[in-house]
């Protein structure tokens, strides 16, 4: 029996760990240990997942969260490297490319417990980003890269993994897996929402953290919503703190932040998505609707070249320009561009290969 620890800890990896949690349940050679770092601790962030994705409750709770990118992830692989000592496990499982995921990654490489890295590969070529060099460095300790696309892989082999002791697996997207298994248990939220809105995300810290670019944002934002069609954006609370912060007025359809089910429906009923999620960008895809990303690089540059979205950066004119050329417009996916719904399955499959 091989023992795996899973670390989680953003809203992302409860989505991505809820299916390939499900697929280790359904075979008998993995015994899994969840550990959630806390990263996101407020309960519409971290709890609701747990409770409609059916992730089983974490082993082990650490309640890690605020402070700086470094103070965060030191306490993190502090607090990791004891869990490991005591429960011992053969290998860990890390997902995406957040201070959780970094920290993790370190802790194990240290103890020389063997990592496997979901979503490995991806690459933005953005090193002010704190995802891409979290990315770049968990890439960089684990010897199973789980890649979710072919631009994934080929990043890796050009970074010279092809000639390194490890194993580079393209598997396909989690994510699809969860948009398709959980799509029809979707629920509107709560909250009286207009018809034929655009949803919005708004919450990455090269957005939020700079003045300038979360003004202009807001800025287009504002006009959109006065002049082209309602906008719903749930809002994360530190988005809120910063906006209210530096003076800004964001008039839009404001909502909390929701639950996976929520946004799987705000998904499938909104006439186009605006955000600047890594994720949000896929879900847009799996849901036919056309997206506009409000950074300057994205991950998923097979959605660029696939024409189902576009990159504005946070420029207020262009942000204006590509909602009106976008909204209502459907996007299909003829390529299986993410694996078709089996990624869990193949991973749990390498994962008994690999062994202890």
């Amino acid at each position: 029996m091989q023992r795996i620890l899973t670390i989680i800890g953003a809203r992302p990896q409860f989505i991505k760990a809820s299916v390939v949690s499900r697929a280790i349940q359904q075979n008998d050679g993995i015994e899994e240990i969840i550990l959630h770092t806390g990263q996101h601790f407020d309960a519409n962030m971290s709890d609701i997942f747990f409770n409609q994705l059916n992730i089983p409750r974490p082993d082990i709770q650490l309640d890690i969260h605020g402070g700086s990118h470094g103070e965060m992830t030191g306490r993190m692989l502090a607090e990791i490297e004891q869990a490991l000592l005591e429960h011992k496990p053969d290998r860990i499982l890390v997902y995406g490319d957040t201070n959780s995921t970094l920290a993790g990654a370190l802790a194990a490489a240290k103890l020389h417990i063997p990592v496997a890295h979901v979503e490995a590969g991806l690459r933005s070529f953005n090193m002010q980003m704190p995802e891409e060099i979290n990315r770049i460095l968990t890439d960089q300790i684990s010897d199973l890269l789980f890649c979710p696309t072919s631009t994934a892989v080929q990043n890796l082999n050009n970074e010279g993994f092809a000639h390194k002791p490890v194993q580079v697996l393209q598997v396909g997207d989690v994510m699809q897996d969860s948009a398709l298994l959980f799509a029809e248990q979707a629920s509107a939220p709560a909250d009286d929402l207009p018809e034929g809105f655009i949803l919005a995300t708004l919450h990455r810290a090269e957005n939020t953290d700079n003045p300038e670019r979360l003004a202009s944002i807001v800025a287009a934002l504002n006009n959109i919503n006065a002049t082209l069609a309602p906008i719903v954006l749930p809002l994360h609370p530190r988005t809120r703190k910063l906006i209210a912060q530096h003076g800004l007025e964001l008039n839009v359809h404001l909502i909390d932040p929701v639950g996976y089910f929520e946004m799987v429906w705000l998904l499938d009923h909104c006439e186009l998505v605006l955000t600047d999620s890594g994720g949000v960008q896929k879900e847009a895809f799996f849901f036919g609707k056309a997206c506009v990303t409000m950074r300057d690089q994205t991950e998923w540059v097979e959605l660029i070249h696939a024409g189902a979205n576009e990159l504005v950066g946070a420029d207020q004119g262009k942000i204006i320009d590509a909602a009106n050329r976008n909204l209502g417009r459907k996007v299909q996916d003829t390529l299986q561009l993410y694996g078709g719904g089996r990624a869990a399955e193949r991973i749990v499959s390498e994962l008994l290969k690999a062994g202890i």
